[in-house]
C-alpha cells in the first residue's frame, strides 16, 4: 500500500493569493483536505475534484472536533495511503495547534511536513499600513497570544517585562481581552498616550481598522462593533498608517460585486475587480455548450470556397467553429481568401492568435456597429458568413441582406443555464450588492429565470445592474430591472472603468 504523508499547511492570514506557492502545489495534489475556520472558500477551489474536503474548524463558542478526533482523523488517513493537508489559517506554527498534531504524528510513525504561512501577526499590520518595525520607530517587535490556554493556571506572560521590552507589540486572538491587556500594559510601564490600532478581518476585503492610543483603543474597537478575527498593534509604527494605508484607500474597497460570467471567463473580470479592492461574488449564470449537429453547418462548408465574407460574433466563436470543421477534415485554412469581420477586439485577437487576419473591427462593439460601419460599396452580390450563438440576434445578418448580400446565419454554439445557478442564487442573495454584472443578454435570461424559479424575482428589479453596453442593458430593463451602470465600451475593460467611474465617486 503506498505510504501517506500529513501536510501542515499554512494558508496565509485571508487572501487567498497570500498562500505559498508549495501550499498550492500540495492542494492541487490532495486526497484528502481538513481546513479551519480562517481559511479562504477561495484555497478550496484549487483542490481536485475528487478531493475529499473536511471543516473542522474551531471557533470562539464553537469547536466542530476535539483535538484529539482532529489528531486520530489525520493517522487514519495517512496510514491509508492519502496525501493529507492540514490547511491551517495564518503560520500553522504560531499560536496554532501545528506543533501538537506535528508530534501525534510522530509518534504514529506518520510522515509530514511543515509548510510555513504568511502569519497575520506581519501581513495584517502591512496590509493595514502599518509596518511593524521603522528605523526610526521601531527596532523591535513582540507578537503575543491574547488568548492564553484556559486549561493554564495562570499567565505565562511577563506583563512587566513586555511592557517596555519592545518597540512594537502584536496581538493576536485579543478582542475578548482588549481591555485588560491595554490596562496591563499601562500599569507596567507602557505610556497611555501610545498609537494603537485594532484590524479586524485583515488582508480580506471587508477588513476595518480603528486607531486610538492605549487610553483609548479599547473604547474605540467597543464603539466600532469590532469582532474576531482581529490583530492590535502597539506602537509609535502606527503614526505611520496614515500615509501608508494602501489597502483600504483603492477605489473599490468596501464595494461587494457579483460577476455572473461563465466560470471560465469570469476570472477575467474578477481578478481586476478585486485588484481594485472589490470583493467579487462569482455566480456563473451562463454556460456554453455544443449545436447538434446539423445541414445548415455543412451547407456553410461546402460553400466555404464562394463565401466573401465571415463574420465572428464573440471570442469564442472561432473555437467552436475549428471544432466543428473537424469531422470534414478542414482546418482554418478553409477560410483563406475570406475577409474577416469581428464583432470587437476580443474577439479580433482571438480570431489573429488562431492565425488568421481580421479585417474589419466596428468602433461601436455590437451588430448594430458592423452593420453600420462596414463599407458598403463591396458588399452587394457578395457572400456572407454569421458563425454566431443560437440565441444571437438576427441584427447583422437583417442588416446585410439589405445591402445586398446573400447571408448564411450559422449557429456553432448555444449558451445554457448552468445547473448551479439555482443553487448559487439562493446563496447570493443573502447579502446586498453595489453592482450585478451582466456581460450579454442570455446572461440576464438566465437570472431573471433563476430568480423567478427559486421564488425571488422582486430581486431582479432591485440590484443594481452593471451592463456591459447597450443591448444587454435594453435585455435587464425589458425585463423589469435597473441599469444603474452602463460601459461606454462594450469590453470587459470598459465595464471595469465603469465600475470604478461611478462606484469609487459615490463611496459611502
Amino acid at each position: 500500500m503506498k505510504r501517506g504523508r500529513v501536510y501542515l499547511v499554512g494558508a496565509g492570514p485571508g487572501d487567498p493569493g497570500l498562500i505559498t506557492v508549495r501550499g498550492q502545489e500540495l492542494l492541487r495534489q490532495a486526497d484528502v483536505v481538513y481546513y479551519d475556520h480562517l481559511v479562504s472558500p477561495r484555497l478550496l477551489q484549487i483542490c481536485p475534484p475528487a478531493v475529499k474536503l473536511a471543516y473542522i474548524g474551531k471557533e470562539a463558542d464553537h469547536h466542530t472536533a476535539s483535538q484529539s478526533t482532529i489528531n486520530a482523523r489525520l493517522i487514519r488517513e495517512a496510514k491509508s495511503g492519502k496525501a493529507v493537508v492540514r490547511l491551517k489559517g495564518g503560520d500553522p506554527l504560531l499560536f496554532g495547534r501545528g506543533a501538537e498534531e506535528a508530534l501525534e504524528l510522530a509518534r504514529a510513525g506518520i510522515a509530514f511536513e511543515i509548510v510555513p504561512g504568511v502569519t497575520s501577526a506581519l501581513a495584517v499590520p502591512a496590509y493595514a499600513g502599518i509596518p511593524v518595525t521603522y528605523r526610526t520607530l521601531s527596532s523591535s517587535v513582540a507578537i503575543v497570544t491574547g488568548h492564553e490556554d484556559p486549561s493554564k493556571p495562570g499567565t505565562s506572560i511577563r506583563w512587566n517585562e513586555l511592557a517596555t521590552a519592545c518597540d512594537t507589540l502584536v496581538f493576536l486572538m485579543g478582542v475578548a481581552t482588549l481591555p485588560a491587556t491595554t490596562q496591563r500594559l499601562i500599569r507596567h510601564g507602557r505610556k497611555p498616550s501610545t498609537p494603537c490600532a485594532v484590524i479586524e478581518w485583515g488582508t480580506c476585503p471587508n477588513q476595518r481598522t480603528v486607531t486610538g492610543t492605549l487610553r483609548t483603543i479599547a473604547r474605540e474597537a467597543k464603539r466600532a462593533g469590532i469582532k474576531p478575527p482581529a490583530v492590535l498593534v502597539i506602537g509609535d509604527v502606527v503614526s505611520l498608517r496614515a500615509r501608508l494605508n494602501w489597502f483600504e484607500r483603492r477605489p473599490l474597497f468596501g464595494r461587494r460585486i457579483l460577476v455572473t460570467r461563465a466560470s471560465d471567463k469570469a476570472g477575467a473580470l474578477a481578478a481586476p475587480l478585486e485588484a481594485l479592492g472589490a470583493e467579487v461574488e462569482q455566480l456563473p449564470a451562463i454556460e456554453l455548450a455544443p449545436v447538434k449537429a446539423n445541414g445548415v453547418f455543412r451547407e456553410a462548408v461546402h460553400a466555404m470556397p464562394d463565401t466573401d465574407w465571415v463574420f465572428f460574433t464573440s471570442p469564442e466563436g472561432i473555437g467552436w467553429f475549428t471544432r466543428m470543421l473537424k469531422p470534414y477534415r478542414k482546418d482554418l485554412r478553409w477560410l483563406s481568401g475570406c475577409h474577416i469581420g469581428a464583432i470587437g477586439p476580443k474577439t479580433a485577437m482571438a480570431v489573429e492568435e488562431s492565425g488568421l487576419h481580421v479585417d474589419f473591427v466596428p468602433k461601436r462593439f455590437s451588430q448594430e456597429g458592423m452593420v453600420q460601419e462596414l463599407p458598403r460599396r463591396v458588399l452587394r452580390g457578395k457572400r456572407a458568413l454569421i458563425l454566431s450563438a443560437a440565441e444571437s440576434r438576427d441584427v447583422l445578418s437583417a442588416g446585410l441582406r439589405k445591402q445586398g448580400m446573400r447571408v448564411a446565419k450559422v449557429p456553432i454554439y448555444q449558451t445554457v443555464i448552468p445547473k448551479a445557478l439555482v443553487r448559487g442564487i439562493t446563496h447570493v442573495i443573502q447579502r446586498p450588492f453595489d453592482a450585478v454584472t451582466v456581460t450579454s443578454a442570455s446572461c440576464v435570461d438566465h437570472l431573471h429565470d433563476a430568480l423567478r424559479t427559486t421564488g425571488h424575482a422582486a430581486r431582479f428589479r432591485q440590484w443594481p445592474f452593471a451592463s456591459i453596453g447597450p443591448v444587454t442593458s435594453r435585455a435587464v430593463r425589458e425585463r423589469g430591472g435597473r441599469v444603474a451602470i452602463e460601459a461606454k465600451a462594450s469590453t470587459v475593460e470598459g465595464l471595469v472603468e465603469a465600475l470604478v467611474r461611478r462606484l469609487a465617486r459615490t463611496r459611502r
